[in-house]
């Protein structure tokens, strides 16, 4: 793809990292990809998620609700990553020389990274729809014409031009697997493109979700789009306590959320649930209200997307709304200047760790990914960043409880090499603009 860059883009080859062993993507990938280009990722994120779920037997009611998750999440979960890459960056201090390893997600933060100009960026994520997307967005960021083009397409992601752009200027450009995903007919006969002339951001697993949402207020009698009428934090407070806050306490709602599958579409897993049911003694319920509420209250909509994307399913209209950086004008030419530094890879994070050198990584971006793990995989994952962290590295990730996470399940002989910036941590949460997880967490490694 990097050949395809105008010249105006493109790197001198001494420039471009060189590719690593532990990234290419096999033999047996080869081959199921001549048979069916789709069918090696749909194989590898259900086995994937099985590995990282299951834990019950699977006719008890927790194997039930395991399964019922992996089903619902083996296929694109996040339209927009729920991260705020702002924090992140602020947390990692990524900078020139820097080698970053990341949960891809949607890919919205691996892309925004760029713009701090690290060496190269690993995205790894267990869901091959999400690899598509993220491999789908590097190469409209070296194939579309300008700034105007690609925030058609990823911004307001709702206009058939952008079907006329992805098989005039894309198409032939993807590799094999991700033009397949994108091609594959879905129901009525319509290809999976086809989401991004119909605003993408109401699809996938997170945009049923808040669309259920939106569906249940509005059966209430409120349109949780009535807090963005509001210009001041006053107003928002004001309109949140008045209008939103007291769907909360009805029945139905209060009987939902108590539901465990009622939140797969946030992405969380049922031990993800049970950590942020027990984070407040009033219960599931109050810990959710509290989070939609710090979303509409505690930061101006004018700078947070999260709420936009909450409250009115897309980015606010206008000139000049609240974006990712990676969507921003004033970083469209070095953001596609460095795609080429982006590489995904569809594997578990510990495993892609096993196969890399020592000393391979400065940065390590984890999401929420430790929520899902028990002590045997958290000491596995922090045994492996330990060996490849470099001098100085820096680790982050959030929990949905308000809770450290790794103290008494990883051993002491591993956590003893990192010193947790507690205080910065706290600082770094409350920054934190999408406001729906319990806690952000930095970890740096001591000198030796």
């Amino acid at each position: 793809m990097g050949a395809s860059l105008p010249a105006s883009r493109a790197r001198h080859p001494s420039q471009i990292p060189p590719r690593d062993h532990f990234l290419d993507e096999g033999i047996e990938l080869q081959h199921s990809v001549r048979r069916d280009p789709t069918h090696a990722a749909r194989k590898a994120t259900g086995a994937n998620l099985k590995a990282a779920v299951h834990r019950a037997r699977p006719l008890s009611r927790a194997g039930v609700l395991e399964r019922m998750f992996t089903f619902a999440f083996s296929k694109l979960v996040y339209p927009q990553i729920w991260e705020d890459p702002v924090v992140d960056m602020k947390a990692l201090g990524i900078g020139p020389g820097h080698e970053v390893i990341a949960i891809a997600s949607g890919g919205c933060n691996v892309l925004s990274y760029l713009t701090a100009d690290p060496a190269g960026v690993t995205a790894v994520d267990l869901n091959g729809a999400h690899v598509a997307l993220g491999r789908l967005k590097i190469c409209a960021l070296q194939n579309l014409p300008d700034h105007d083009a690609f925030f058609r397409f990823f911004g307001r992601a709702s206009a058939r031009a952008n079907i006329a752009d992805y098989d005039r200027r894309l198409r032939m450009k993807l590799d094999p697997e991700t033009r397949a995903y994108w091609d594959k007919r879905r129901t009525f006969g319509r290809r999976r493109i086809g989401m991004f002339a119909h605003n993408f951001y109401r699809h996938g697993l997170l945009g049923h979700f808040l669309g259920a949402g939106h569906a249940l207020a509005k059966l209430h009698g409120v349109d949780p789009a009535v807090i963005l009428e509001a210009r001041t934090l006053e107003e928002q407070r004001r309109l949140y306590q008045e209008r939103l806050a007291p769907v909360f306490d009805k029945p139905l709602v209060r009987w939902m959320m108590k539901q465990p599958a009622s939140l797969y579409g946030l992405g969380i897993p049922p031990a993800q649930y049970q950590a942020l049911a027990g984070d407040s003694p009033r219960g599931i319920g109050a810990v959710l209200s509290e989070r939609v509420e710090r979303l509409a209250c505690d930061f101006l909509l004018s700078d947070n997307y999260f709420a936009w994307q909450a409250f009115g399913r897309s980015y606010a209209p206008g000139p000049d709304p609240a974006l990712p950086p990676y969507l921003q004008r004033e970083h469209f030419e070095a953001v596609g200047a460095r795609a080429d530094r982006v590489r995904y890879v569809q594997r578990g994070f510990t495993d892609i760790l096993r196969d890399a050198p020592a000393a391979r990584f400065d940065r390590y971006v984890l999401l929420d990914a430790q929520d899902w793990m028990n002590a045997g995989e958290l000491t596995a994952l922090w045994t492996e960043i330990t060996r490849t962290a470099r001098p100085g590295a820096r680790v982050v990730f959030r929990t949905a409880a308000d809770e450290r996470r790794l103290p008494g399940r990883v051993p002491d002989a591993i956590l003893d090499r990192w010193r947790y910036e507690e205080a910065a941590s706290r600082d770094f949460g409350r920054q934190d603009r999408s406001s729906i997880y319990g806690a952000f967490h930095l970890y740096v490694l001591k000198d030796a």
